[in-house]
């Protein structure tokens, strides 16, 4: 048994200091001292001696363990130094070699004209709010000064999410005027930009899905020349200061008096086209003076505070700031298209 011992001891350290990596040491370590291993096998043979060989062979036989584990652990770190070097050196990063040009985004044109805005009223005193698409019908059409049977209203004209036509995707930013004259302090001079939705159809102008800002200034004495100043300002800043404007009588419900803004069409220059529908001109938005009773509904004296509010919508602003003919290739993600700015 002690020849055993010994030449198991010089064989198995040979064989250790030979591997060349971790799985191979792994294996060596399982054949000489796993519980079917070599050395295990040897001491099963410990019955036979007589009482004065144990205590020696069992002496022994803790040496040669010691020896076989103290010699893995150190070919384990060697093996291990190893690997990290070879890592390190596969993994090497030559600095002096050019770099890979990736191709970086930009904003979209719709935002930058969109941050443009921001920033013009921004610049005016203006806070920027933000609110719920998904929309309660009595802030989007009732407290609006829209009653029921009004064309807006229609199935035909809304994506609704009820039966009772009660809760639907919003035809407008205008509730957000609603929410902010309930839970702001006067006076309040707000913008409102957010996705819209109607059933209207895809054309070089109209789209299913669009973009409102919707804005609105309360206080004393405001008035209708105030709303004209200051729209005409921001297209002035928006699209150069020779930026021709008409303002035209119109009606909405929740302003009175009412007027829609339209600018020369960029594209004809007043003359007519397919782009401003031969008429030389492009409604950018609705605006008026805010009605009192949807003041007088959102706990606001008329009596005392008067206001206007307009909304306009972005696409739109868009395509004139742009010079950009159809509407549709706003939303198309044409790389071709969206490069150019």
């Amino acid at each position: 048994m002690k020849e055993l011992l010994k030449e198991l001891r010089e064989r198995s350290l040979q064989a250790i200091a030979g591997t060349d990596s971790a799985e191979e040491l792994e294996a060596l370590r399982v054949q000489y001292l796993g519980k079917k291993g070599e050395l295990t096998a040897i001491l099963k043979q410990m019955g036979k001696l007589t009482a004065d060989e144990r205590p020696v062979m069992g002496q022994m036989a803790n040496e040669v363990r010691a020896a076989l584990e103290e010699t893995l652990e150190k070919r384990r770190k060697v093996l291990a130094e190893r690997a990290l070097e070879l890592r390190l050196a596969a993994e090497t990063l030559d600095v002096t070699v050019p770099g890979e040009v990736h191709n970086l985004g930009h904003r979209h044109p719709m935002y930058i004209v969109l941050d443009e805005i921001k920033s013009i009223f921004i610049g005016m005193g203006f806070d920027i709010l933000e609110d719920r698409e998904v929309e309660l019908a009595d802030y989007n059409f009732t407290k609006l000064n829209v009653e029921e049977g009004h064309p807006a209203r229609e199935w035909s004209d809304t994506f609704y999410f009820t039966e009772d036509s009660s809760i639907l995707l919003r035809t407008q930013t205008s509730p957000m005027q609603v929410h902010a004259m309930e839970s702001r302090q006067l006076p309040i001079r707000i913008i409102a930009p957010g996705r819209v939705y109607r059933k209207d159809e895809v054309d070089a102008t109209h789209s299913p899905m669009f973009h409102q800002i919707e804005g609105m200034a309360i206080d004393r004495g405001v008035t209708m020349g105030d709303l004209k100043g200051t729209l005409n300002e921001v297209v002035k800043q928006l699209y150069g200061a020779d930026t021709k404007t008409r303002f035209r009588p119109h009606h909405f419900p929740f302003t009175e008096p009412s007027c829609e803004m339209d600018v020369q069409c960029h594209k004809c220059g007043g003359k007519g086209c397919p782009t401003c529908k031969g008429e030389g001109w492009i409604e950018i938005l609705g605006a008026g003076m805010i009605h009192p009773k949807v003041l007088t509904g959102c706990g606001i004296d008329a009596g005392v505070y008067s206001g206007w509010a307009f909304g306009m919508g972005l696409e739109r602003l868009a395509l004139r700031r742009f010079n950009i003919s159809d509407l549709r290739l706003i939303f198309e993600n044409d790389v071709r298209f969206l490069e150019q700015f």
